[in-house]
């Protein structure tokens, strides 16, 4: 059985989600925005197996390079690759701060399938908020990140943003939101 348990985490109240099956000693983390003591707390001693990123601004890579173990993966869709070293494109540098992550391990592209912690996820490219936004569906739960919020959507006013473009990602969604319970990356 698929465990899911969210945060709220760093200065935007970014959600946080942790996932794990029964019975297994490691567990995903999704968007780690800050609050890294709440969120290993949130692992219940489990070996994080991987680090997924729906996007790279920093509310919601914050907590990546504490969290990082030597055997973690960290994954991102290719097109948001360089925003994990640049902090004018995660835009951490509009709040003061210079937040740096390590290199992905990972590139994702629409449509793959990736199995961590005994976790199989489907990639779904859902440009707009930035260029490689991404949704991880996990059976009938659907991580969206920026893309799609509980009553609303990501900003389209920061580097990369389209709003054209997210449109047409969120006319994507629109059949899912009938049977996959949705887990935004704010208001959840």
């Amino acid at each position: 059985m698929l465990n899911i348990t969210c945060r709220t985490v760093g200065p935007l109240g970014t959600c946080c989600y942790i996932l794990h099956e029964d019975g297994r000693e490691d567990c995903l983390v999704i968007d780690p925005g800050g609050d890294t003591a709440s969120i290993r707390n949130a692992c219940g001693g489990k070996r994080i197996a991987a680090i997924l990123l729906t996007h790279g601004h920093f509310d919601h890579i914050a907590a990546v390079k504490e969290l990082m173990a030597e055997d973690t993966e960290l994954i991102i869709h290719f097109k948001d690759e360089a925003m994990l070293a640049d902090p004018e494109l995660n835009v951490s540098s509009l709040i003061g701060q210079r937040i740096i992550c390590p290199a992905a391990t990972h590139l994702v592209r629409e449509g793959e399938r990736i199995d961590y912690a005994g976790i199989t996820l489907k990639v779904l490219h859902t440009p707009g908020h930035t260029p490689g936004s991404v949704c991880y569906e996990a059976g009938e739960h659907l991580f969206t990140g920026d893309t799609l919020f509980d009553h609303g959507y990501g900003r389209t006013d920061l580097p990369g943003g389209d709003f054209p473009t997210l449109v047409a990602s969120l006319k994507r969604l629109m059949p899912l939101q009938q049977n996959h319970e949705i887990y935004p990356g704010h208001g959840s």
